[in-house]
């Protein structure tokens, strides 16, 4: 089995050595090949996503991302910024459909932003169309109004838009997901003032006459970013488009205590997939060894079980990662009274040690 890891920019080579260790750990026969992405790519070869990162990419059986984004790149044309690359492997791989888990681990608790009855024993899952939306439609761009109420003033545009097909298959994962879970799912848009969350609300409710054993629930995005705040553990699967998506995941991670223990994979039709922790690439702390590797060493336990079909190895690192938050230590980013604080390399050490 072949992995492409792409550690990216930032924090993203610390984090990544870590979760290779831990992989390395494991006995298995694992074909591991490193690659430049994001500010490194360009930086390497004039593009934020190389022919041969990409070429790499493709012929894995999963990627292991680290994070991308650097400040020095913001003055780049869009088309070269570090954030493309991420974009781009997601388009050229077709991966649709972004897992991510939002647990609250019982030692975190009081490292949420909540309070602990409110997050204690949080478990959901947010499946995010990944290909569609204003993230991708067109057309798109600046330009001079004709139109509206500031004709001949330059104005943005973005096209939101999703095809029945797109809905639909993102809509099957969520079910086939809830299925596995508690049997819930919540669909989240917003129909009552946009036509294409009309039209997914409408694909969704067709949609689950096929799963007469899930229960179909619907919010509007506003209501739903509230109740994750007011009672996040009402949810279980929350299905929704990519826009809405991206923000409800960040504010999810919140609930957790950090988003530096949050994973995420992004899968195509085939179960092939990019695993990276849900975190940016924090270049303010790049170098400075505090970045949390839990998120990319569970994003790692994702891969085993999604692409690679390694389900008791993933369990053994989830199992390892629990041991050494009972155990009490914490990277800055979780660190509460009366626990250890320690560095990047030394949670890996940690998890290395308590894997069993």
């Amino acid at each position: 089995m072949k992995i492409a890891v792409l550690p990216g920019d930032g924090i993203g080579p610390e984090i990544i050595a870590q979760a290779r260790l831990v992989l390395d750990a494991l006995g298995e026969s694992f074909e591991i090949e490193e690659a430049p992405v994001g500010g490194a790519g360009y930086e390497a070869e004039g593009h934020p996503l190389p022919e041969k990162t990409l070429a790499l990419a493709k012929e894995a059986d999963a990627i292991l991302f680290g994070s991308v984004g650097d400040f020095k790149y913001d003055n780049l044309p869009r088309e070269l910024r570090p954030e493309q690359a991420i974009l781009g492997l997601r388009k050229h791989l077709a991966l649709f459909a972004n897992l991510r888990p939002a647990i609250c681990y019982p030692e975190l608790t009081a490292a949420s932003s909540l309070k602990p009855e409110i997050v204690s024993g949080l478990d959901i899952l947010i499946v995010r169309e990944l290909n569609g939306d204003v993230y991708f439609g067109s057309p798109k761009g600046i330009r001079t109004a004709t139109d509206g109420l500031f004709p001949g003033a330059r104005e943005g545009f973005d096209t939101m838009r999703y095809s029945e097909p797109e809905v639909r298959r993102i809509g099957q994962v969520a079910f086939a997901a809830a299925r596995k879970r508690n049997k819930k799912i919540c669909s989240v848009d917003k129909s009552n003032v946009l036509e294409t969350s009309q039209l997914w609300r409408d694909v969704m409710i067709d949609l689950g006459k096929s799963y007469p054993d899930v229960e179909l629930t619907h919010m509007y995005v506003d209501n739903a970013a509230m109740q994750l705040v007011k009672a996040p553990k009402a949810f279980d699967v929350v299905v929704t488009g990519n826009l809405f998506g991206d923000i409800l995941s960040d504010e999810a991670a919140m609930l957790t205590g950090s988003i530096g223990m949050l994973p995420s994979a992004s899968l195509d039709i085939n179960n092939k997939g990019l695993y990276e922790p849900s975190h940016g690439s924090a270049p303010d702390i790049a170098g400075k060894g505090i970045a949390n590797p839990l998120a990319t060493i569970l994003s790692a336990a994702m891969m085993l079980r999604y692409s690679l079909g390694k389900e008791e190895q993933a369990l053994r690192i989830e199992k390892a990662v629990q041991q050494v938050l009972t155990k009490g230590y914490r990277t800055a980013d979780i660190y509460t009274a009366g626990t250890q604080k320690v560095g990047t390399v030394e949670m890996g050490q940690a998890v290395l040690s308590a894997l069993v």
